[in-house]
This record gives C-alpha cells, sequence and structure tokens, in this order.
C-alpha cells in the first residue's frame, strides 16, 4: 500500500527520492583528488600552487557523514511512500533524530572548528538539514498514527461490536504511543506542508538565479546548482507527503 492514491505520484517521488539518494552516496564515495607529479620542478611548483585549491575540493569526514546521512535519509523516505519496513519504524526515527542532533552540533559549533558548517551560509544550511532531519523523523511517526488510525476506522466499520472491540485493543498497542504524541496530527502536518512548500519555493529561486549568474559570469559551480535543485525536489517530496496527513 502506498502514501499516495495515484500511482504515478507514487512512483515519480520515489525516482526523485531514489536519484537524490544516488547522488549523495556518490558524494560520500567520491574519492580525494590528487595533484600532479611532484617529480619534477614544474610538478612541485604546480603542487605548491593548487594545494590550498586542492584542500578546499577533497571532501573531509564530515562532509562524507553529512552526505551519508543524506542518502540514508532519502532511502527512508522512498520506503515511506510504500509503507515499507514497519518493523523498522523505531530504529528509523531514532537514526534521523541522531542525525538531525548531529547537524545542530555543527550548526552551533565554534567558528575555529573549520571541518563543520563554517560561515553564516553554512550554519544556516546545517540548521536546516537538522530540521529536515527531525522533520523526517516527526513524518514517520505521524504515518505510523496516521495509517494505524485509517486501518481501526476501515476495521470497526461494519464490523460486529466483538470485533470492533478486538481490532481497537489490536491497534491500540502499536498506536498508542505515536498518537499520544501527536494528538493534533492533522494542524500540525499543515504546519509542516506550509514551511516546507516555502522551503521548495526558496531553493527553486536560488536554482533560478544562479543559473542566471551562471550565463553571464560562466564561473559559478556546478555542485551549488545541483544541490539546490535536490533540495528544491526535496522539499517539494516532504511538502506533499505531510500533505497527505492533513485530513
Amino acid at each position: 500500500m502506498s502514501v499516495f492514491a495515484i500511482p504515478a505520484m507514487t512512483w515519480a517521488l520515489t525516482v526523485v527520492l531514489l536519484a537524490s539518494g544516488a547522488w549523495h552516496t556518490i558524494q560520500t564515495l567520491r574519492p580525494a583528488r590528487t595533484g600532479p607529479d611532484q617529480g619534477t620542478q614544474l610538478g612541485r611548483i604546480s603542487a605548491r600552487f593548487q594545494h590550498s585549491k586542492r584542500a578546499q575540493l577533497r571532501p573531509s569526514w564530515a562532509d562524507r557523514t553529512n552526505q551519508g546521512l543524506h542518502a540514508l535519509m532519502h532511502l527512508l523516505m522512498a520506503a515511506m511512500l510504500w509503507n515499507a519496513a514497519p518493523a523498522t519504524t523505531l530504529a528509523q526515527i531514532l537514526i534521523l533524530a541522531a542525525a538531525a542532533l548531529w547537524f545542530t552540533i555543527q550548526a552551533v559549533a565554534r567558528p575555529h572548528y573549520r571541518t563543520f558548517c563554517s560561515g553564516t551560509t553554512g550554519r544556516l544550511k546545517c540548521t536546516y538539514h537538522a530540521a529536515t532531519m527531525a522533520a523526517a523523523a516527526i513524518m514517520i511517526a505521524m504515518m505510523t498514527n496516521h495509517t494505524t488510525t485509517n486501518t481501526a476506522t476501515q476495521a470497526t466499520t461494519g464490523s460486529t461490536p466483538a470485533t470492533a472491540a478486538h481490532t481497537h485493543h489490536a491497534t491500540t498497542g502499536t498506536g498508542t504511543g505515536t498518537a499520544s504524541i501527536f494528538q493534533n496530527t492533522p494542524a500540525l502536518a499543515t504546519l509542516l506542508t506550509i514551511a516546507f512548500a516555502a522551503a521548495a519555493t526558496t531553493f527553486l529561486i536560488l536554482l533560478l538565479r544562479h543559473r542566471t549568474q551562471t550565463t553571464h559570469t560562466h564561473h559559478h559551480p556546478t555542485n551549488t546548482r545541483t544541490e539546490h535543485g535536490l533540495e528544491a525536489a526535496g522539499a517539494t517530496t516532504m511538502a506533499l507527503m505531510f500533505a497527505t496527513m492533513t485530513t
């Protein structure tokens, strides 16, 4: 059973999430770039000249961790679209909560920890990623509650009182934990839908603006445009998935 009633939408979002996850996986496994041969005088001069540039291009362990967490989040969201792996719901929530904490630590780390997010832009990016990981964890919990509630409603409709009572007790065991936390799920889902719709619009504007700048200057990094495109697609997917829980 999928989240959306329209199979084409479910498959389209699945492809987007898996493609994004694949890109983040490639970034995680990307090898450090090697410099020129230092055996010659020209090679040594070129190596010294390009040292700082190669250091910036070489992904750090924090960068690899961040990319790996993004790949994992996209995989979990793709599984969510099909209500897959329900037995690992708690583990998924804990992993995403830990990822949110990791990005929060990077966002508030002191400036001299250059391995983490640096500068205003970097800190804002890590803050947004922390919020995204936390929202994904909330989505899993809300979706579990939403699915359990719908199952109980469908099972009790048209059933005998004894069967309805049995169904109620059977579903209460799995749904009470999340139901007690998210008492007003539609309102929270609506708020998160609006938030991620705004985020998707923001990233789309940044993507179009940078494309315009690239047309005139030809100096804007390709990876930045790719990241903005992936962020826009991811935020759109989050908004659509939260929208299914607004009713």
